[in-house]
């Protein structure tokens, strides 16, 4: 019993420390990041020797509402060596009637109908196949492109062989819900944070699916989209970097997005993206027998730790529950409990809470180049470990096994997400 309380404890002390380390690990890393490769640099494109032709993919399901915005995006951009193919994967709303219309104002529109879905992964191959470009850029529907945001990929493309991906900088424009906010304070002080960082060390866990380049013998060599990928993005990134392609991080490859507005949008979006995480630590368990696959190891073992964090923030949070249910009750049972203290009204929490007001004014110190309104949402941060702490958690802790016994033969398909709140 005495080795289960001290365990107990321990775990208790790992839910605490170990966010606050990363957090640390993060912020250093994205400075040093800033330090090297963004403080001084121009912001107007760098100038392009060659303009290699752009396959520019937009899969959609059901978009009616917001394929028209990344259309309209797409062809306001200033690189003009383009072909846009819209991968319409079955949709049963107005998708198809909306891509006639913009097809009629874009003659250079072409669109790809599925009768079935296969999934996005499948769509990506069959528009890789009747495509030509030297560059492929997949684009979210729901998402607008910056109006240089591929000068900046190219330039990576034209001037490092080795790089096989750039991964974008996507911002959040639907900001007027509570949960936005929070999500809008996520995109910079975390998810932009850990890239620089993940960038720094040598390898990145994934490219932003909403929007990444891509280098079309790098996809060949990677063997395309694996269609039995629950998140295709993650999955291709490994597949890229174990093939010792370069991934690169390029925050001037801005695309604004719109993000989850309800409890049951984000609860399905972190669930598939815990389980996007599972299924790729497991295809890829053999990169711990080469040394030559050295590089990705932190990457994978941050992403191990943080599910046995998630179980761990699970396991202790429903002990404290116990233990506060049979306090209240005046139960003698409550002794037999450790005492692990109140998670959020305590020392810790307002540790916790400091730690993320910190890591958000260092983003707004790095984004605020690509963002000038991120200092109106420092607020919202405070809010971040209270409300998506815990349903990333429970994300992890529910698709974990998900992910460990999913056949990874079959077909995974595909359903648009929540994309915010109908104006």
């Amino acid at each position: 019993m005495d080795y289960i309380y001290t365990f107990i404890l321990w775990l208790a002390e790992f839910v605490f420390y170990y966010p606050i380390l990363m957090s640390i690990v993060w912020m250093v890393g994205a400075i040093y990041f800033y330090w090297r490769r963004e403080r001084g640099r121009d912001m107007n494109p760098p100038k392009l020797e060659h303009k290699p032709l752009v396959s520019v993919f937009i899969p959609a399901h059901n978009e009616e509402r917001d394929i028209a915005d990344a259309v309209h995006s797409i062809f306001a951009n200033r690189y003009s060596n383009l072909e846009v193919i819209v991968i319409n994967d079955a949709s049963t709303d107005r998708t198809q009637q909306v891509l006639e219309g913009l097809m009629t104002q874009y003659p250079a529109l072409k669109v790809l109908h599925m009768e079935k879905n296969m999934g996005k992964a499948n769509g990506l191959n069959l528009a890789f196949a009747m495509s030509h470009g030297e560059i492929i850029v997949t684009l979210d529907a729901d998402s607008m492109l910056d109006e240089t945001a591929i000068e900046w990929a190219v330039w990576h493309f034209n001037n490092y062989p080795r790089v096989g991906a750039v991964t974008g900088n996507p911002r959040v424009r639907n900001r007027t819900s509570l949960l936005a906010k929070i999500q809008t304070a996520e995109y910079a002080s975390v998810i932009g944070l850990i890239k620089r960082t993940q960038r720094i060390i040598g390898k990145v866990m994934t490219v932003s699916g909403v929007v990444a380049a891509w280098r079309r013998t790098a996809i060949v060599n990677a063997g395309l989209w694996s269609n039995t990928a629950i998140t295709d993005d993650i999955e291709m990134t490994w597949k890229m970097e174990t093939k010792f392609w370069d991934v690169r991080y390029e925050p001037n490859m801005i695309c604004w997005m719109l993000v989850p507005e309800t409890l049951k949008g984000i609860w399905q979006q972190r669930k598939r993206w815990a389980q996007g995480g599972i299924e790729v630590i497991r295809t890829h368990i053999d990169v711990w027998k080469y040394w030559r696959e050295r590089r990705i190891w932190p990457v994978y073992l941050d992403y191990f730790l943080g599910i046995f964090w998630a179980y761990s923030f699970v396991v202790c949070g429903i002990l404290w529950m116990l233990r506060f249910g049979l306090d209240i009750t005046g139960s003698g049972y409550a002794a037999y409990l450790p005492e692990l203290g109140n998670p959020l009204i305590s020392w810790k929490g307002s540790v916790i809470s400091l730690i993320c007001l910190l890591q958000f004014a260092v983003s707004i110190m790095i984004d605020a180049r690509y963002d000038k309104t991120l200092l109106r949402n420092y607020f919202w941060v405070v809010w971040y470990p209270v409300v998506y702490w815990i349903f990333n958690a429970l994300a992890a802790v529910v698709s974990t096994p998900i992910g460990l016994k999913r056949d990874m033969t079959t077909a995974a398909v595909w359903v648009s997400p929540d994309r915010g709140i109908k104006i």
